[in-house]
């Protein structure tokens, strides 16, 4: 059976014939020990047939097409041009290797051709790779470089592109940098309180918060200058005028030595420094949460933007995240624990990063494992959720939690929770409800205008019916009764057709048209009886 050899190079398609496989060797090893012998090589593989891309654009395409596993148009066409051709009904005496196996398996399904992928005709196709431009005489080295590099330059650049309001690496970096600010804050706070200690020890026992030291230290500068007069001043930046004279008295007799002014200086420059690393912390805690409610909404309401932001971050990113079993989300954050466990043969850790929720907090402690193991099964889901949709809401975050928040009514009053499949029904109807909405929202405007037009039209529609109906009354006191009586049945069906959309002053009209034509069909009935019976006579 002869073997063709299908390669997707940077500047092209090349299919390939294999005749002199025996002049190579069946074996791997027989072929990874004549790859660099090009004549010995040349012998047994021949070329026969090369397409070029048209353009980069093109080249991008395909091999997109062949990293995802799909055959082309592109290439189906150059495969039935190059290939032998196969009778109906009869099995090909050839087969074709591809180094891709998802394309072979596209590319059996779609054209019948035999395709085969493995380790030796991925030998032989990295031979292939090797020796490619002595094949074509046409196409240079540099040629072919040039190809390989812009191909792979726009193939990276395109599977770099994301969208703007879903990216997770920032997310990473920020909580990150969120947990070094936290210690740098505080480590920096700690040398505030130290070093404006010496002058000012007691301001240490009334003020506890770190950011209100700094501005305090920053304010007060010289405990010797505070007076009565600052006392507003001080109530003003703590929120509390009894701290304020307390602090006040407190500098009046202070046990602190004093400092000369460029010590003071330094103190109050590296409080301001403090000061504003506190308040980039803040911002930097404000960014975090929304760029978690942009990526993953509902994880967000799940379990919070800190604990969530963990998590990717942990991962490595959403889509790893989302990847992960509700086993492995579990006790993330806790692999040192877990691999001394199974090493010790100990009990595993029941959580990780998610012990930080205040889910696990809340849970008693013999239900902490349980809690747990509950809600990694619901960070789970959410997590899929955020990576997998298309749409970014929050309501299928907002109703697992209420899911956990019945499971621990559970385990602590007994209630039974909610079943999961009416918990999602009642999640996409609100999905579906908010669509609703907004859809509303939008053509609000144009339904007015439809409104306006409709009750417009609706008017001069009844005034025509008015006119009409009021012509159709004259014309028919006019007619003859021998007509009259002829037109009562088209008249009856108008009326069961139109009776819908006739006013009611004309339904009135047409019945007393019928009441005043009846009574008079009736005398000339009798009138014909009568004839009749005096014929009758005169013929007896």
């Amino acid at each position: 059976m002869a073997l063709y050899l299908l390669f997707e190079s940077a500047s092209g398609y090349a299919l390939f014939h294999a005749y002199g496989i025996d002049e190579i060797g069946q074996s791997v090893d027989a072929v990874r020990s004549t790859v660099l012998d090009l004549q010995r090589f040349s012998k047994a593989v021949k070329l026969a047939g090369f397409t070029p891309f048209l353009s980069a654009v093109d080249a991008l395409n395909q091999c997109n097409a062949i990293s995802e596993g799909i055959m082309t148009d592109e290439l189906r066409n150059f495969l039935e041009l190059n290939l032998p051709k196969v009778k109906e009904g009869k099995k090909a005496k050839f087969r074709v290797g591809v180094m891709e196996p998802k394309v072979g398996s596209h590319i059996t399904e779609a054209t019948g051709i035999p395709c085969e992928s493995n380790d030796y005709i991925q030998e032989l196709l990295r031979a292939v790779r090797l020796h490619f431009d002595q094949f074509i005489e046409q196409l240079k080295p540099s040629d072919l470089e040039k190809a390989q590099l812009g191909l792979g330059h726009s193939y990276s650049r395109a599977k770099v592109k994301f969208n703007v309001n879903r990216v997770d690496n920032m997310v990473i970096q920020a909580i990150f940098l969120l947990d070094t600010l936290d210690k740098d804050v505080n480590s920096f706070s700690m040398r505030v309180r130290e070093w404006y200690g010496w002058h000012f020890p007691e301001l240490v026992k009334i003020v506890n918060d770190n950011y209100l030291y700094a501005k305090l230290a920053k304010f007060v500068v010289n405990k010797s200058d505070l007076s009565e007069k600052d006392i507003p001043a001080l109530a003003d930046l703590i929120g509390d005028e009894d701290k304020a004279k307390e602090i006040v008295e407190a500098a009046k007799a202070s046990m602190g030595q004093d400092l000369s002014p460029v010590d003071l200086i330094n103190v109050q420059q590296f409080a301001q420094r403090v000061m504003n690393l506190s308040e980039y912390r803040k911002n930097l805690y404000e960014y975090l949460v929304t760029k978690m409610n942009d990526i993953a909404p509902n994880l967000t309401s799940l379990i919070g933007e800190m604990v969530g932001a963990r998590l990717i971050s942990h991962a490595g990113s959403l889509s790893n995240l989302a990847k992960c079993p509700a086993s492995t989300l579990q006790i993330l954050g806790a692999e040192k624990a877990l691999f001394r466990a199974l090493k010790t043969r100990g009990n595993t850790p029941k959580y990780g990063l998610i012990f930080h929720s205040s889910f696990i907090g809340r849970a008693s402690t013999k239900n902490k494992g349980r809690m747990a193991r509950y809600l990694a099964n619901k960070c789970s889901i959410a997590s899929r959720i955020d990576c997998y949709s298309d749409m970014s809401s929050s309501i299928f975050g907002e109703k697992l939690r209420e899911q956990v928040e019945e499971r621990l009514d559970f385990y602590d009053k007994g209630v039974a929770p909610r079943k999961n499949l009416d918990v999602m029904k009642a999640a996409i109807d609100g999905l579906t409800n908010t669509e609703d909405d907004d859809g509303k929202e939008n053509g609000d405007a144009s339904v007015k205008k439809s409104k306006k037009k409709k009750s417009k039209a609706e008017a001069n529609g009844d005034a025509m019916d008015v006119d009409s109906a009021a012509a159709e009354a004259e014309t028919g006191t006019e007619k003859k009764k021998k007509k009259k009586h002829k037109l009562e049945e088209p008249q009856d069906e108008e009326m069961q057709a139109n009776g819908d959309d006739e006013t009611p002053k004309k339904k009135k009209k047409k019945n007393r048209d019928a009441e005043s034509v009846d009574p008079k069909t009736g005398t000339e009935g009798k009138s014909k009886k009568k004839k009749k019976k005096s014929k009758t006579e005169a013929d007896e």
